[in-house]
């Protein structure tokens, strides 16, 4: 019935389930909505799967930038012949090769030990001015100990507050915990000759104990002159190709350009270990690899967007496809990956006497189902032949110039250069994809197609939002309009059964 309060049935009155009525019509009139929401969902998925292209193709990029240019093609690797020696490593400046060393001595820090005393906490003098002084490179330094705080330790503070800079001072105890014998350990913080601690004295005396050290500089060989000097700051001393090479710590990177050394014990005299430089193929294959994965998943995406596989089904004339199936977006990307890595020119071809002008002739090779894959032997063959060459094929060197043409210039993406490798080509033309251009200064934004196509679908989604909306207000004021009807009537045979009733009971009252 319609009240104040809104519109309301039972179905009472006439016996019928009105409102059930009313829920299927507005089902019915729902359907279409219902056909636009599927057609709405295939085009949202359809931009979820131009989104996943699009990641898989900027991946590509990636891995293409990664042998873009002939330095990524001249990592280098580097062995000794006896690894608990040196440990080497090589970068792409480094010249392939063999080099010699022996280590003649390693490089030592400087250590001084106090004569020792029997304990660390009690005060080692009974007077004002006692000194502690010594000097580390070119820096002297002088510590006067207060007689009330000169233990061990209280000493070993005040030095590290004083000169913890060029050394470090510790209480070390050599005897046992029942009997203990307890030295104060002096340290040079910077290693070799350069970090030598001279000049050691004390009068530190008069308390417990006294702070006492026999000071003899070591010889001009490095040999300590002291029992007190535990270890002498020496340098590491090396024939590195014959030569002597002298450094302060066990480093002796750069000696080599571009080779990397340490070295962890010496070697026995006239037996030199053995450094071999050559080109670390594995890495240089580790970047292939990467880029031929890459592109595989580009491939393999277009492949299922592309297939069409048809019903077991009988009595089903439709069938399983990709939902990018037949569109244009697929069909220039494969066009664009094909032009920038298979499109060398038959002349380019014939002309090349050594085999490096094409993917296939190095042992790249493309199937029928379009996916690249790699020949490890003829891929070995041509690296160990000729490295340049192998470089030359993937790498662009002298830089990209398009002449100075503008955005929307059909020769905007080309190379004017004499030198374009087909990683450079691939890369451009991705950027071409995204509407980008590494290096561009244009002012005009560029589109790709992967901006055409995601905004036509965000168009075509946006128009079936907009006409869901209409359907659902027009299917609203329906249901409103039903509502009332089958309330009119509910409250027409309430009305009618209320006369009904009314003159039944008339007739029964006049038949008595």
């Amino acid at each position: 019935m319609v009240g104040s309060t809104g519109i309301s049935f039972s179905g009472l009155a006439s016996g019928i389930d009105t409102q059930a009525i009313v829920q299927q019509l507005v089902a019915l009139e729902r359907l279409p909505i219902q056909s636009i929401q599927a057609r709405r969902s295939t085009e949202s998925r359809k931009l979820d799967l131009v989104g996943n292209l699009g990641d898989l193709v900027k991946k590509l990029r990636d891995k293409a930038k990664d042998l873009q240019t002939s330095n990524q093609f001249r990592s280098n690797s580097a062995t000794a012949s006896d690894a608990s020696v040196a440990t080497v490593a090589a970068d792409s400046s480094v010249i392939a090769g063999s080099h010699t060393i022996e280590v003649q001595r390693l490089a030592a820090t400087d250590r001084w030990a106090f004569n020792a005393v029997s304990s660390r906490d009690q005060d080692l003098s009974n007077a004002a001015g006692r000194q502690v002084s010594f000097t580390v490179g070119q820096t002297a330094y002088s510590l006067t100990v207060d007689p009330t705080r000169s233990s061990l330790d209280e000493i070993a503070n005040d030095l590290n507050a004083m000169a913890g800079a060029d050394i470090n001072a510790s209480v070390v105890n050599t005897g046992t915990e029942s009997n203990p014998s307890f030295q104060l350990v002096v340290a040079s913080k910077t290693a070799g000759e350069d970090g030598r601690i001279t000049n050691l004295f004390s009068d530190v005396a008069g308390g417990a104990g006294s702070l006492t050290i026999n000071y003899a500089a070591p010889t001009a060989g490095g040999v300590a002159q002291s029992t007190n000097n535990i270890t002498v700051g020496n340098d590491a001393l090396a024939l590195v190709d014959g030569l002597l090479v002298r450094r302060s710590d066990n480093d002796f990177s750069g000696v080599i350009e571009g080779l990397t050394i340490d070295v962890a014990r010496t070697t026995t005299p006239g037996d030199p270990v053995v450094i071999t430089v050559q080109p670390d193929r594995e890495a240089v294959r580790a970047k292939i690899d990467g880029f031929v994965s890459a592109f595989n998943a580009v491939q393999s995406f277009i492949n299922t967007q592309s297939t069409f596989t048809p019903s077991e089904d009988p009595d089903d004339n439709g069938g399983q496809t990709g939902l990018l199936f037949g569109d244009s977006l697929l069909g220039g990307i494969r066009s664009a990956l094909s032009r920038s890595l298979f499109g060398v020119s038959a002349q380019t071809v014939v002309g090349d006497a050594e085999g490096y002008s094409t993917l296939s002739l190095v042992g790249i090779s493309r199937g029928r189902d379009g996916l690249l894959s790699v020949n490890e032997s003829v891929f070995n063959a041509k690296f160990a032949e000729n490295l340049e060459a192998l470089a030359g094929l993937f790498a662009d060197d002298d830089g990209f110039d398009n002449g100075g043409a503008a955005a929307g210039d059909p020769n905007f993406y080309v190379d004017q250069t004499s030198d374009s490798g087909l990683m450079a080509n691939l890369v451009r033309e991705i950027d071409r994809m995204f509407g980008t251009l590494a290096g561009s200064t244009s002012a005009t934004p560029l589109r790709g197609i992967f901006d055409a196509k995601q905004d036509a679908l965000r168009a075509r989604i946006k128009l079936f939002d907009q006409d869901i909306q209409r359907k659902e207000d027009r299917v609203e004021r329906y249901r409103e309009t039903i509502t009332l009807q089958y309330a009119r009537f509910e409250e027409l045979m309430s009305r009618l059964n209320a006369q009904g009733a009314s003159l039944g009971n008339a007739l029964a009252s006049n038949s008595r």
